[in-house]
């Protein structure tokens, strides 16, 4: 087989492109409004409990198949609304993620954040908002999937092609243990083989799970419900092997697919300089915008005020807390500020949540970083 060339590099996320300085202006939210009152995405979006998930093309919001809720191409941006109930109340609460992957476009993930705000305004204003980055997710987010698998390209590249000829050979790297797995598609670089994780070959109608040797039970399980689920995608047409890597000859059909030569990675890792909770007021009660540091080390509720705006950083996540009696410019600008903050910390791919104080009982991401 004729070898593959290098994967082309694509730019990757760059946080300090997500432009919310646009945000909070009376223009931009008497936009929103209108905008959000004939967007056809929005029509019976928050009427029913459940999630419900779309994916931003050409600027706009389209559906994303029910089927394929937890895959996410690296290359797009998503919007995705949680609906449920409180125990003892028929009142119907939620939260609004928008998700970004690592090469989405400024215009994708721009559009994402935009819309994700429109469709809070539409619901009345009091839903909790996300801001959510490939690989960095919040515990929160994830707890909506049995599994989260990234894929690349955009999702033109048809995942559930199942005509051999025309699909595109996929490898999938399973890493993880009992508290969760993660998938991800990676070059089909024989290099990139973990011998203490667990992977897929996707040729469309024939399946391989190839276990490391030091690969663990929940890596392998995981690996087999995947298979099962694109076989029944598939109507039954895939077949499947299980490869152990002690027990594979090196001229087995599986290897002559892992052609790819994949380059560099860059490195997104983050790790924090320190661990310490920081608590930050917003404040215009002296006349003139105010950001200044309340608090470190542990926080309570207590230690919030509903006449201002508050950053809450655990240093994992960034919670936005706007006071029910704040002023309108501190309420206008608190995700900006937010944004602002992270731009001079070491930690920008964190997830950011912007929260109501008339709905901090619905924030449970919230509350148990409080009590952490």
């Amino acid at each position: 087989m004729a070898e593959t060339p290098a994967l082309r590099k694509h730019k990757k996320y760059d946080w300090k492109d997500s432009n919310l300085a646009l945000f909070g202006s009376k223009l931009e939210h008497d936009l929103k409004k209108e905008s959000a009152e004939h967007e056809p995405a929005w029509e019976n979006a928050g009427k029913e409990v459940g999630l419900k998930i779309w994916r931003i093309v050409n600027f706009q919001v389209t559906d994303w198949p029910e089927v394929d809720y937890g895959k996410f191409y690296e290359g797009d941006s998503y919007i995705i609304l949680d609906t449920y109930k409180k125990s003892g109340s028929e009142a119907l609460y939620y939260d609004i993620h928008f998700w970004i992957g690592q090469y989405s476009t400024q215009d994708e993930y721009g559009t994402a954040a935009y819309k994700t705000v429109e469709l809070a305004t539409y619901l009345g204003g009091t839903p909790i908002q996300h801001r959510e980055i490939q690989e960095h997710e919040s515990k929160q987010f994830r707890k909506y999937f049995v599994s989260i698998t990234y894929l690349k390209g955009g999702a033109d590249s048809g995942f559930r092609t199942v005509k051999a000829d025309e699909y595109t050979p996929r490898l999938l790297h399973f890493h993880g243990d009992r508290r969760g797995v993660t998938v991800k598609e990676i070059p089909r670089d024989k290099n990139k083989l973990d011998s203490t994780d667990v992977h897929i070959l996707d040729l469309g109608l024939e399946l391989y799970q190839w276990n490391g040797k030091s690969s663990n039970k929940d890596e392998r399980v995981k690996a087999m419900q995947y298979i099962v689920d694109l076989k029944e995608q598939r109507c039954g047409k895939a077949v499947s092997e299980v490869l152990d890597e002690e027990f594979t000859e090196p001229s087995h059909k599986f290897f002559t697919y892992l052609d790819q030569v994949a380059e560099d990675d860059d490195d997104q890792s983050y790790d924090p300089k320190d661990t310490i909770n920081e608590l930050y007021r917003l404040s215009d009660e002296s006349g003139s915008m105010f950001f200044s540091l309340e608090k470190t080390g542990s926080v309570t509720l207590k230690d919030f005020d509903g006449k201002d705006v508050f950053i809450f950083d655990t240093k994992t996540e960034v919670f936005v807390f706007i006071g029910k009696d704040t002023s309108a410019d501190e309420s206008k600008f608190a995700m900006t500020y937010a944004h602002t903050y992270l731009m001079k910390t070491d930690h920008p791919l964190v997830p950011i949540s912007c929260i109501l104080e008339q709905a901090v009982d619905a924030a449970f991401n919230f509350t148990a970083a409080l009590a952490a």
